[in-house]
């Protein structure tokens, strides 16, 4: 089944009536007569989304409502109303709804609603999902399910637990820093501190007082002794990021802090212990940096004793909607703007582009469109010029993203976006829309999209 319903009103024939609804679009449903009666329901079953009306005995709706948010916060609430009015809509909102509907409750709209509350929760369990793939507290920034990423929610536990250095490549904006992050706070060192350092962002002598430190009277406006990030770090985690831009010259100092775990301060002649992890991390080819003589390749494979290597966001797009989803949710939430999701063909657009930025460009696309929207979901409009080049919105002259049409052809138009979307993969697609495959074929076989020889699974 789909997921599990709550349908609570105090009117027992509109109870019978979207139990009926619920259980024919393929949910499991139970009826409450009461808001005392749906938490009781709460508090035995798991439940995946929950339907009430808003005008009942004891109980309001939005009490209701209210009471769901501080015990179950993740839990999606969709309020109905014969009394609409922008005030209860607001109302409503407020008190943390997921959707709205006036009465009398036309099925499709319902169902569609119930639809999008299903796929926010997936969402959030699939965040949650992630996070438990790693020891500790991982960032949950690290969001995919391609194989490419699959391979690394697989490497990262065991690379946590491996207290070696390890080497983190990628482009510029694929996430090195996250995984470092995640690295440290999954391994016996999270207690500990992580830091972090940029080579390329200072020049040679003050990287290599920041690196391992100096004495008093070391160099002009050394005027006290400073312990390096070395010693600072103590038993955390040291990230020595843009490794490629390690100046030759302090190369061979490095390589032996890592062999003999001690380091030597500027103008000092005594080493200090040193008892830090080490992970670095580049958008370079180092072996390609080896081989023009940039890069000594005896520290090369000291720092590589495990590689993790992040693959460019173009090369996993099936991932792209469910990070843009993952953004737009924590966007939504840091600005308090209550934005729900994509149209179709601002989906289309973000599958499309070729994202030369990476994960930090998609954050920040989206990051800006919700700040600027005036909708409750993106639409195209909303996108950078660059994003949105070449998709044309659906749009009808007054404005509505779909036109005069009816739900029916809404969640026609909508299925077949996300399938061209993700290029015609179907399980992905049907793990987006959170339906299984086989009412994915059901639906694709209803609109004439079905091949000949496809089967349902």
């Amino acid at each position: 089944m789909n997921g599990h319903i709550l349908l609570v009103d105090d009117d027992a024939a509109m109870v019978r009536l979207l139990v009926e609804t619920m259980q024919a679009a393929g949910h499991r449903a139970t009826g409450a007569s009461s808001g005392d009666e749906a938490l009781e329901v709460l508090a035995e079953t798991p439940v995946d989304v929950v339907v009430t009306d808003l005008r009942m005995k004891g109980m309001t709706g939005l009490q209701l409502s209210a009471e769901i948010q501080a015990r179950y916060p993740e839990l999606p609430v969709i309020v109905l109303t014969a009394f609409g009015s922008i005030s209860a809509a607001v109302e409503a909102i407020r008190t943390g709804v997921y959707d709205f509907l006036s009465k009398p409750v036309e099925i499709e709209p319902l169902e569609l609603s119930v639809t999008r509350a299903l796929q926010h929760r997936r969402l959030h369990e699939e965040v949650r999902r992630l996070r438990r793939s790693l020891r500790g507290q991982p960032r949950t920034d690290i969001v995919g399910n391609s194989p490419a990423m699959r391979a690394i929610f697989d490497l990262l536990p065991r690379a946590a637990r491996a207290d070696v250095p390890v080497l983190i490549a990628g482009e510029t904006g694929t996430g090195k820093e996250l995984v470092a992050r995640a690295l440290h706070e999954g391994s016996p060192r999270a207690p500990h501190p992580f830091v972090a350092v940029n080579c390329a962002t200072l020049p040679e002598p003050l990287l290599e007082s920041e690196l391992f430190g100096h004495v008093r009277g070391a160099f002009t406006d050394a005027r006290t002794d400073r312990r390096g990030l070395f010693v600072e770090c103590g038993e955390g985690t040291l990230l020595l990021d843009e490794i490629g831009d390690l100046p030759l010259a302090l190369q061979p100092k490095l390589l032996r802090a890592l062999q003999e775990s001690r380091v030597r301060p500027v103008g000092s002649d005594r080493e200090v212990p040193v008892r830090c992890r080490v992970l670095a991390a580049t958008n370079r080819d180092l072996r390609a940096e080896v081989q023009a003589g940039r890069f000594r390749s005896d520290l090369f494979y000291r720092l590589a004793v495990v590689r993790i290597t992040l693959p460019p966001l173009r090369d996993r797009a099936g991932d792209v909607l469910t990070l843009a989803q993952h953004f737009l949710e924590k966007a939504a939430a840091r600005s308090g703007r209550r934005v729900l999701g994509l149209t179709t063909a601002a989906a289309r657009a973000l599958v499309s582009y070729d994202w030369p930025g990476n994960v930090r460009e998609l954050e920040n696309c989206i990051a800006g469109a919700v700040a600027l929207t005036e909708h409750d979901r993106l639409v195209l409009a909303d996108l950078p010029r660059e994003v949105r080049e070449g998709v044309i919105e659906e749009q009808s002259p007054d404005g509505l993203a779909y036109g005069l049409v009816s739900m029916a052809e809404v969640e026609r138009r909508h299925i077949l976006g996300v399938l061209a979307a993700v290029e015609g993969n179907k399980a992905e697609a049907a793990r987006i829309l959170d339906i299984d495959r086989r009412t994915l074929y059901r639906k694709l076989e209803r609109y004439g999209e079905l091949d000949g020889d496809e089967g349902e699974l």
